[in-house]
């Protein structure tokens, strides 16, 4: 049984300048599935950058509001709410509050570095 904690994951800042901590990920852990797991947050008002994944993904809302964007179309999603992002659709998620946003956020297949593009940084 592999059994993972938050608390004492390592968190890091992604390329898209999410704080994340990854839970779970095939490549890193030799585990038999093809996704990876993390659980990401963006400070009170901060956003993402505008950046595109060659794999799909999948977040869920765990706490906060943002506007989500992705290609051109934004919708505003909070708590206990998922969306889908289709490969190679640019992404942007704006935290519009000033509580910390927190969500969990499925790679499929599983996050690398080189698969993640950066379009656009700051703003």
């Amino acid at each position: 049984m592999v059994i993972r904690d938050i608390a004492g994951s390592k968190e890091f800042i992604a390329g898209d300048n999410t704080l994340l901590k990854e839970l779970f990920n095939p490549l890193k852990d030799k585990l038999e599935f093809r996704y990876s797991l993390a659980v990401g947050r963006v400070q009170g008002g901060g956003k993402t950058y505008l950046h595109r994944l060659k794999n799909s993904e999948v977040y869920f809302f765990l706490k906060g509001t943002a506007e989500f964007t992705i290609n051109d179309e934004t919708a505003v999603v909070g708590a206990s709410q998922a969306v889908y992002v289709p490969p190679g659709a640019s992404q942007e998620v704006r935290n519009v509050g000033n509580d910390e946003l927190l969500f969990v956020c499925i790679v499929d297949p599983a996050w690398r570095d080189e698969d993640e593009e950066i379009l656009e940084f700051g703003g």
